[in-house]
């Protein structure tokens, strides 16, 4: 009659393979939490780009004036400090300039921001209504209506069936 249990070898094989693959779950779970970690902080760089291109435009629209040129600054967000740069440059449209935002939490990190943002504006952001077109403006003639056209095979006639005959 042979005993129940495992053998010695039994238990230290299980532990080999115990000791090889806790390692390993635990190197995949702290990736994951440095992921999520690198994944908020892009989003918030995100945010802090979108609100300083929002407060460019709204000095742009108070001041009427947008010149190429380079600026930096450091911005507390979410209790944070962050640091962003800006390099507006002309294009080859008149008074249209690309904007150039970098985002990072130090000021080291600025050759591999967490976030980079472009975007295009007019250094004058004012509408001009003369240059509009109306709303109250006539259309013109309307189009000539076309009459409807029928899907084919409803205006033909009914086929009538013809009588075949079995001679045999």
């Amino acid at each position: 009659m042979r005993a129940r249990g495992f053998t010695l070898v039994e238990v230290m094989v299980a532990l080999a393979i115990v000791a090889i693959t806790l390692p390993a779950l635990l190197m995949a779970l702290y990736q994951q939490v440095d992921d999520a970690a690198y994944l908020r902080d892009k989003t918030l760089a995100e945010m802090v780009a979108v609100n300083k291109l929002a407060e460019m435009r709204l000095v742009i629209a108070s001041t009427r004036n947008l010149s190429p040129g380079k600026d930096s600054g450091e911005t507390k967000f979410v209790d944070r400090d962050w640091y962003w740069w800006v390099e507006t440059k002309a294009t080859e449209v008149a008074n249209f300039y690309r904007i150039e935002l970098q985002v990072a939490l130090s000021e080291e990190r600025r050759e591999q921001p967490l976030y980079m943002l472009s975007a295009f504006m007019f250094g004058d952001l004012t509408i001009d209504p003369e240059g509009l077109p109306s709303q109250s403006a006539d259309p013109g003639p309307a189009p000539p209506e076309e009459p409807p056209v029928e899907p084919p095979g409803l205006s033909e006639p009914p086929i009538e069936p013809t009588e075949t005959g079995n001679e045999g």
